[in-house]
């Protein structure tokens, strides 16, 4: 395998190159109508681009210091969704906005009695004429109090088998009778939020695809999501890299301390095979090949390389690592002290209350392998797609998580 990227005269470098001189300080909008957001999208919303062409443009973008439009939620799992199920007047309407970041998009999907067992969710949308009427609740909705729209599942058939009776819906945000309530979190972060559906009214044409295709689209959208948080910087493809760390201590002349060192050196070899793992995906997508449960197995490393390089860098600075402001930078100019003016979280995008410190991160990290799919369902996707393993005896007799909890303590 071949891991290295094209040269620096490649012709795509040089188009890309050739739109930035021409475009030196690129809007949302212009990057999306250029292709550049979702490159391997169809034109024209994209430009075809296999594999290395995408990477191609990341590198020259980023070497510009240009940032792409930071709308998650919308432009990782809303719009492959729409893309693929929606209307033409659904796409018309809806994907030039997200992908320009000008309509901010949030989660509607997990429930408080439905986490990892998504699929049996309660939220009710019964047809009534030309719209549905949703009613119920969902639970740890990323950015919903400054999103304009929502991705949502809700169960539209209660006899059907569970995975059967589920519609995909675009909701807006601002419809009569929905509410939300915040959820403030240890960081002392409102990024997330739990939605309430009272006699909620969506039109027909809010749904996406068929009555009753709403897992199929909602397991698009997850995939989606199990690459999209497996990419990028430690905290769910934000935040630092476990280079930064590394470069940060190099910076404030290195550790004597031989256990440091070999964490270092560990959290430094971990990040090299977290990157050829990603390359390996990326090589069998250009070689014709569907990555399938890969997609776990990333989610699962990467996860935990997060949590241990927020730990390693608590470790290089002690006790004051729970302070405000603290971060694994020593003694450096005020100007690099913690990395906060240097490490940008999500731009304002996701987490826009809290500054993007080191010491965030750390309390952030136990979500990692929490969020996306636990760790736990992971390990089961792989233990059965991978290994060939009978699913587990609980998923077998059809029982819930919460159903299993209560037979396992009686």
């Amino acid at each position: 395998m071949d891991f290295d990227l094209p040269p620096d005269d490649d012709p795509r470098r040089l188009e890309v190159r050739r739109w930035l001189v021409a475009n030196p300080q690129p809007t949302g909008r212009q990057l999306a109508e250029a292709g550049y957001v979702v490159p391997h999208f169809p034109r024209p919303w994209g430009l075809e681009a296999d594999g290395l062409h995408q990477l191609i443009i990341d590198e020259e973008l980023s070497a510009a210091k240009v940032t792409l439009p930071e709308n998650l939620i919308g432009i990782g799992w809303a719009a492959p969704t729409i893309l693929a199920a929606g209307t033409p007047e659904q796409r018309d309407r809806y994907l030039w906005p997200i992908l320009s970041d000008e309509e901010f998009w949030c989660q509607l999907f997990s429930e408080p009695d439905s986490g990892s067992d998504l699929a049996s969710l309660a939220t009710r949308a019964v047809r009534d004429g030309d719209s549905y009427v949703v009613n119920g609740t969902k639970i740890w909705s990323s950015g919903a109090h400054r999103s304009q729209f929502g991705i949502l599942i809700a169960r539209t058939n209660p006899d059907a088998p569970k995975h059967r009776g589920i519609s995909y819906f675009i909701c807006p945000m601002d419809t009569p009778g929905l509410s939300m309530s915040p959820i403030v979190d240890m960081t002392t972060a409102h990024s997330f939020n739990q939605v309430f559906f009272d006699d909620v009214r969506l039109p027909v044409a809010c749904r996406v695809g068929a009555e009753g295709d709403g897992w199929r689209l909602a397991k698009m959208t997850l995939a989606n999501e199990r690459v999209g948080l497996s990419t990028g910087g430690v905290l769910w493809s934000l935040g630092p890299t476990a280079q930064k760390l590394i470069d940060l201590v190099k910076a404030n002349g290195g550790t004597a301390d031989p256990v440091l060192r070999d964490r270092l050196a560990a959290i430094h070899s971990e990040a090299e095979v977290l990157r050829l793992t990603q390359l390996r995906t990326l090589s069998a997508r250009l070689s014709g090949r569907i990555p399938g449960p890969e997609a776990s197995i990333q989610k699962i490393m990467s996860d935990e390389h997060g949590q241990k390089v927020m730990e390693l860098a608590a470790a290089t600075v002690g006790s004051a690592a729970m302070l405000t402001g603290a971060g694994p930078a020593g003694e450096l100019p005020e100007s690099m002290r913690s990395g906060a003016t240097e490490i940008n979280l999500s731009g304002g995008a996701q987490f826009p209350d809290v500054d993007p410190i080191w010491h965030y991160g750390l309390l952030f990290s136990p979500a990692l392998t929490l969020g996306g799919g636990t760790f736990a369902v992971q390990r089961n996707i792989i233990a059965e797609q991978v290994l060939g393993l009978p699913r587990e005896p609980d998923v077998q007799a059809g029982l819930t998580w919460s159903q299993t909890q209560k037979v396992r303590h009686k």
